[in-house]
C-alpha cells in the first residue's frame, strides 16, 4: 500500500491518506453548519414561491439566494475547482478571473456526476424538519444563507466521493476493472463498503457534533449539563442515512465511467 500511495502522491498529490483527512475536515465543516442552521427557525416563508413576489423571478427566496450565488461564485472560479458541483448548472456564467491549474486527477467522465437535485430534496424535505424548530423570526435572507452554507457542504462532501474512487481505483485497479467492464454495481458497491468504518465516522461526527456544539459557560460544572445547540444525533443520522450512502452512490457512478 505505502508504495501504491507514494506513486499517487507524485502524480497527482492525493492519496488514501490525503482523502481521508479532507473527508475529516468537511465533516467538521458540516457540523458547524448545522449548528448555523440551528440558529434559525423553519421559517417557512423561506421556501414559499407565493410569498417572495422578486421581480423578474419565478421561485423562492432560497431559490434566489442559491442561484445568484451560484452565479456570482462560477464568476469567481468557484466551478473550475473539480471538488465544487453547482445546485443550479444549467445557467452558470463563465468565470471571468485567471484560471488556476488545479491538479487533473479525475476522468473527465466525472463532470456528468451530479446529484445534487437528490441531495436538495433529500434537505428540504427530509433533513431539516428533523433539526430546526418551528416557528418565524423573520431572519429569512440570513436563513437562506445558512441553508446554502449546509447545502453546499454535504454536496462537496458527497461528490468527494469520485476522488475517493480515483484512489481506491489507481490502488487496486486488479480489483476493479473487471467489476466494472461487467457493469456489475452490486459488487462494486460491496467493494466499496467497509461497515466498520463507516461506524466510526458515524460515532466520530456525532462526537464532534456533541463538543462543538455544547453550550459554554464559565462555570465548568455547567459545561457537561448536556444543552446543546442542536440534538447532535441529527448530525450521525445525517451521516448514516443520506452522507455515507450518497457518497458511494457517486462512487460507482464515477466507476462505470472509469474505463470509458
Amino acid at each position: 500500500m505505502a508504495k501504491a500511495e507514494t506513486s499517487l502522491e507524485s502524480g497527482n498529490g492525493y492519496t488514501l491518506d490525503s482523502v481521508r483527512e479532507a473527508l475529516v475536515r468537511q465533516e467538521d465543516t458540516i457540523v458547524f453548519c448545522l449548528i448555523e442552521r440551528a440558529k434559525f427557525p423553519i421559517n417557512s416563508h423561506t421556501y414559499d414561491e407565493s410569498y417572495s413576489k422578486i421581480p423578474d423571478f419565478c421561485g423562492s427566496l432560497v431559490d434566489f439566494v442559491v442561484k445568484d450565488t451560484e452565479a456570482v461564485q462560477a464568476k469567481a472560479g468557484r466551478y473550475e475547482n473539480p471538488e465544487e458541483n453547482p445546485f443550479f448548472p444549467e445557467n452558470l456564467p463563465p468565470s471571468i478571473v485567471p484560471a488556476y491549474p488545479f491538479t487533473q486527477i479525475l476522468h473527465p467522465g466525472a463532470s456528468s456526476i451530479n446529484i445534487n437535485k437528490s441531495i436538495w430534496k433529500m434537505y428540504f424535505h427530509e433533513l431539516l424538519p428533523l433539526f430546526v424548530t418551528s416557528g418565524d423570526d423573520g431572519n429569512y435572507a440570513q436563513t437562506a444563507a445558512s441553508d446554502l452554507s449546509l447545502l453546499q457542504a454535504i454536496s462537496r462532501r458527497i461528490h468527494y466521493g469520485k476522488f475517493v474512487a480515483e484512489v481506491k481505483f489507481r490502488e487496486s485497479p486488479q480489483d476493479y476493472e473487471p467489476l466494472i467492464r461487467a457493469k456489475d454495481r452490486e459488487a462494486l458497491m460491496k467493494l466499496l463498503t467497509f461497515e466498520s468504518v463507516e461506524e466510526m465516522v458515524i460515532k466520530r461526527v456525532e462526537k464532534k457534533a456533541m463538543m462543538f456544539g455544547r453550550q459554554i459557560s464559565l462555570n465548568s460544572v455547567d459545561d457537561n449539563n448536556g444543552n446543546h445547540k442542536f440534538d447532535p444525533s441529527v448530525a450521525s443520522r445525517l451521516y448514516q442515512k443520506w452522507v455515507i450512502p450518497l457518497t458511494k452512490e457517486v462512487q460507482v457512478e464515477y466507476l462505470l465511467r472509469r474505463l470509458d
